[in-house]
């Protein structure tokens, strides 16, 4: 599998008996932390830019980068969820909290780290805080939620499609749409036929393409949903990090995260530096890491752990 740009020794570890989570830790090793976490259809390749340009001491500071790939993501196993699936593996926020959480404690990561996120990484991240609040010593924040939509957000088709058991179930795993579909729709400039091809990779069979269904499908919209009382909570508790130093970077062009939740990350977070795009879609980084890697570099060293 070619992977441009990507790490070239991930590592693995068994998360739950009889499944293994792919994860990169690059960096000096008593650098300072930080733990980034993608979403969906995604993977850990989203973050490799930010990777090579923080990890690096020869560029000056090291950072110690953690990047999970989730349990049906990237290079992480698939499991399935049928009830006599062994192993079995049940595709629910509560379940990714749990994971990243173990990961960390498998990493002795329990000192202070900077907590970066990603489209549905943000609940996840945020998710994991929600009782690991002081760890969390600084914020980057990309096109991402941490609390219920917006009232004055209205529902993308796509999502409502996506959800759908049936239909949903057929295009998203049938024809790998989300993935394929995310890899030229989430950016403004194009990607090079190589990282669009290390996008999709990962979920080149029915099988491995359980993940990118069941995120949709576990998304809370309502408090009818298993993930709603964590998002909730979540977002109610969103004011409590106003006083950390944050950074916000947003694509404006995203049809999901779009300045409806621009807006209410300021507002909860008002002294967070923010570089916002016109010209940027989802995929925040591809469109602009010549402009974003540096400038988090630079917010992370003027603003040490």
């Amino acid at each position: 599998m070619h992977l441009p740009g990507y790490p070239s020794s991930p590592q693995r570890f068994q998360v739950r008996p009889g499944i293994a989570m792919s994860y990169l830790d690059e960096g000096p090793r008593d650098g300072e932390v930080v733990v980034m976490v993608h979403g969906n259809p995604s993977w850990s390749y989203y973050w490799r830019t930010l990777v090579a340009g923080l990890s690096d001491p020869a560029s000056g500071k090291g950072y110690r980068c953690i990047v999970p790939d989730h349990v049906g993501m990237g290079l992480s196993d698939k499991p399935d969820d049928a009830p006599n699936a062994i192993p079995r593996y049940d595709y629910t926020l509560q379940s990714r909290v749990d994971d990243l959480s173990t990961l960390l404690g498998h990493l002795g990561i329990d000192g202070p780290v900077t907590l970066a996120v990603h489209d549905w990484g943000g609940m996840i991240g945020f998710g994991w805080a929600l009782s690991h609040q002081a760890q969390v010593n600084r914020l980057v924040i990309l096109n991402t939620a941490a609390f219920p939509m917006p009232d004055t957000k209205a529902m993308p088709w796509q999502i409502a499609l996506g959800r759908d058991y049936n239909v949903g179930e057929m295009v998203i795993r049938g024809f790998n749409a989300f993935s394929s579909g995310a890899s030229w729709l989430g950016v403004e400039r194009k990607m090079p036929a190589d990282v669009r091809r290390a996008y999709v990779a990962p979920y080149d069979s029915w099988k491995n393409r359980i993940s990118t269904v069941r995120f949709m499908q576990d998304i809370p919209l309502s408090p009818k949903d298993r993930a709603w009382p964590m998002l909730e909570e979540s977002g109610r508790r969103l004011h409590e990090y106003a006083g950390l130093p944050a950074f916000i970077g947003w694509g404006l062009r995203d049809f999901v995260f779009d300045s409806h939740f621009l807006e209410r990350f300021q507002a909860e977070l008002p002294g967070a530096e923010t570089m916002a795009f016109d010209d940027a879609g989802h995929y925040v980084l591809e469109d602009k890491h010549e402009v974003l890697v540096p400038a988090i570099r630079d917010f992370l060293d003027r603003n040490p752990l």
